[in-house]
C-alpha cells in the first residue's frame, strides 16, 4: 500500500508570494499594490471585528441580563471603545469571501464605499473602485482572495503579523524606494531605537512625514511593552497620496487613534496641524529634500516656524524639518528623535541656524548610525535628539541632572556586524539596550569626563564653539591613531630578533634535510 504524500506546510512568505504571482502581468504595479494591501486591510479589520464579537458574547456568561448581548453586538460603541470598526454584513470579510467569483469585484468596491461613508477616519484612506478598475478575471481575484484568507493569527503566531505582511508588500512593490530625497520605509531596529531613547509612553506623538505610519506602530509596541495603552491621538502628515492612504489603513487596522489631516499635503506649505504642541516627535524626514519651497509659496519666508532662527535654505530642507519639529514640541518638556543625512551636522549654509539651536540648548544628543541600514541606500545617517528640558528633574522613573550647555555625541559606525538577509545592517536588542544605557547614564550621572574612546563623548558648549558649531561626532570623540601610538624602535628590535630566529631555523632545517638524503644514499652538493 503506497504511503500518502506528505502535504508541505505553507509558510507565510509562500502565501504572500502566491498573491503576487497570481497578479503577475495582470495590472499596473501600483494597482496590484493597492489591491493587495486593501484586501489585507479588510481581512484584518474583519478578524478584529470577529474577535470583538467573541469578547462581547463572553459578557453573557458573566451574568448580564437577557438581550444585552444581542443589543451590544449591534451597537457601534461596543466596538469603537477598543478601536474596532463596526462592520455591516457587506463589509465583513467572512461574508465577502462567500460571494461568487463574478460578483467579488463589485462587492469589495461597495464595501470600500460603505466604510468610507460610515467611518470618518477612513476618509481618503482606501482606493476607490480599485477592484473594478483592475478588471481581473473573476477566477484570478478569487485565487488572490483565497490566499489572503490563509493569513491568520491562529496559524502564524507572529507578534506583528500585520507588520510582516505590510512590510512584504511594501518592499515587493517598492513604494517610493526610488526617490532620491529619502526613504519611504524606516527599518524596524531604527524605529525601535528612537522609541527606546525618547520613551513616548505618556503623551501625544507627532510625525510630520509619517510615511506608512511605522513610527506610530513601533510606539504602540513600546508603550504596550511598558504596560501602557496607546489611547492618545497621534498626529501625522504625509504628502504622497498613496502613502497617506496606506498610513490610514495601517493605523486603523491596529486600532491606533489618529489625525493625519483631511488629505495628503506638504508639511511646509500646507501644515495640517498648525496649532498643536506635542510631548514627543518621531520622524524620518526625506533626506536632503530640494526645492521644498519657492518664492511663489505664500508667506513661507515669514513663517513663524523660523522665527528667531532664520529661513532654511531652499536648496535643502534638513533644517526646515528641524525647525518645524521644534515648533511643535511643548516648550518646557517636548522631546524629539529623528533622522537626518550626515551633511546636516556641519554644512556651511545652515551654520547660523545650527549655532542658534546649540546656543538655545535645544540639541541633546547626536548619534551617527552604521551604514547600510536602509533598504535602498547604503548611506550613514544621524539620529538627532532635541529636548526642551535639559535642566533636570524626575523623568520616567529617573532623576535627571542638569545637562544645560552639554551635548552627547555617539559614533556607532562600527556597529555593523549584524547583517539581515545578507544585505541590511540592523541593531540587535542588546545593542539598543547598550545605546540607551550610554544615553540614560549620561542624563543621570554623566557630565564632565563622560567619554569612551571611539564610541561617545560629552561635549561642553565651549568645545563646540571652538569647533565652529560642528556637530560631527568624530570631532569630539577620541579616536586612537594606532600608527602614531606605535613605538618604532621597540618594534624594529622585535622584528630583527624574530627574523634572526627564522634564519637560524631555516639553516637547521637545511642541515637536517641534507643528512636525511645522504642516509638514503644520495649525494648532496653544497
Amino acid at each position: 500500500m503506497a504511503k500518502a504524500a506528505k502535504i508541505k506546510e505553507e509558510t507565510l512568505e509562500t502565501i504572500l508570494f502566491n498573491c503576487r504571482n497570481h497578479l503577475r502581468g495582470r495590472a499596473p504595479m501600483t494597482d496590484k499594490r493597492d489591491l493587495l494591501l486593501t484586501l489585507v486591510f479588510l481581512k484584518f479589520i474583519g478578524d478584529r471585528f470577529k474577535t470583538q464579537q467573541e469578547k462581547i458574547r463572553e459578557q453573557e456568561e458573566s451574568g448580564q441580563k437577557d438581550g444585552f448581548v444581542e443589543m451590544a453586538l449591534k451597537n457601534k460603541s461596543f466596538y469603537a471603545k477598543d478601536g474596532v470598526f463596526y462592520l455591516p454584513d457587506e463589509c465583513f470579510w467572512d461574508k465577502l469571501i462567500t460571494k461568487p467569483a463574478k460578483d467579488m469585484a463589485v462587492a469589495f468596491d461597495t464595501c470600500i464605499a460603505t466604510l468610507e461613508s460610515n467611518e470618518k477616519t477612513l476618509k481618503n484612506a482606501l482606493p476607490k473602485q480599485i477592484f473594478t478598475k483592475t478588471a481581473l478575471e473573476p477566477a484570478v481575484l478569487k485565487a488572490v482572495v483565497d490566499e489572503v484568507n490563509k493569513i491568520d493569527r491562529s496559524r502564524f503566531h507572529d507578534k506583528d503579523l500585520i507588520g510582516r505582511v505590510y512590510e512584504y508588500f511594501l518592499q515587493a512593490f517598492s513604494i517610493n524606494a526610488d526617490k532620491e530625497e529619502g526613504e519611504f520605509y524606516t527599518p524596524h531596529s531604527i524605529v525601535e531605537l528612537i522609541a527606546s531613547l525618547i520613551e513616548p509612553f505618556d503623551g501625544t506623538i507627532y510625525d510630520p512625514c509619517c510615511g506608512s505610519g511605522g513610527m506610530f506602530v513601533q510606539s504602540k509596541k513600546f508603550i504596550e511593552a511598558h504596560g501602557g495603552d496607546m489611547k492618545n491621538l497621534v498626529y501625522g502628515q504625509e504628502s504622497e497620496p498613496a502613502t497617506y492612504r496606506l498610513a490610514k489603513m495601517n493605523l486603523a487596522v491596529r486600532g491606533i487613534p489618529y489625525d493625519l489631516g483631511d488629505q495628503a499635503a506638504s508639511t511646509f506649505t500646507d501644515d495640517k496641524h498648525p496649532d498643536i504642541k506635542v510631548d514627543y516627535i518621531m520622524a524620518n524626514p526625506p533626506f536632503n529634500l530640494k526645492k521644498w519651497w519657492t518664492n511663489t509659496d505664500k508667506n513661507i519666508a515669514d513663517d513663524a516656524r523660523w522665527a528667531g532662527y532664520g529661513v532654511p535654505p531652499e536648496s535643502n530642507a534638513n533644517y526646515a524639518w528641524i525647525l518645524h519639529m521644534l515648533s511643535k514640541l511643548k516648550p518646557s518638556s517636548g522631546v524629539a528623535g529623528f533622522l537626518l543625512a550626515n551633511g546636516a551636522l556641519d554644512d556651511s549654509d545652515t551654520l547660523e541656524i545650527r549655532k542658534k539651536l546649540i546656543e538655545n540648548d535645544k540639541v541633546e544628543a547626536i548619534i551617527v548610525l552604521p551604514r547600510e541600514m536602509f533598504y535602498s541606500t547604503d548611506i550613514s545617517v544621524t539620529l538627532w535628539i532635541l529636548n526642551n528640558n535639559k535642566r533636570g528633574g524626575p523623568w520616567h522613573g529617573r532623576q535627571l541632572r542638569n545637562r544645560e550647555h552639554e551635548i552627547l555625541f555617539v559614533d556607532l559606525r562600527t556597529w555593523n556586524q549584524n547583517v539581515y538577509e545578507k544585505k541590511y545592517v540592523q541593531l540587535l536588542p542588546d545593542q539598543i539596550a547598550d545605546i540607551c544605557k550610554i544615553y540614560f547614564d549620561w542624563q543621570t550621572t554623566g557630565g564632565e569626563n563622560y567619554a569612551k574612546p571611539e564610541l561617545f563623548y560629552s561635549a561642553r558648549i565651549y568645545e563646540i564653539r571652538e569647533k565652529n558649531y560642528s556637530l560631527v561626532p568624530s570631532r569630539y570623540i577620541e579616536f586612537v591613531d594606532r600608527d602614531i601610538a606605535l613605538d618604532y624602535k621597540t618594534a624594529l628590535t622585535q622584528i630583527g630578533k624574530q627574523t634572526s630566529e627564522l634564519l637560524k631555523l631555516q639553516s637547521e632545517n637545511a642541515e637536517l634535510l641534507k643528512h636525511a638524503f645522504e642516509t638514503l644514499g644520495y649525494k648532496v652538493e653544497q
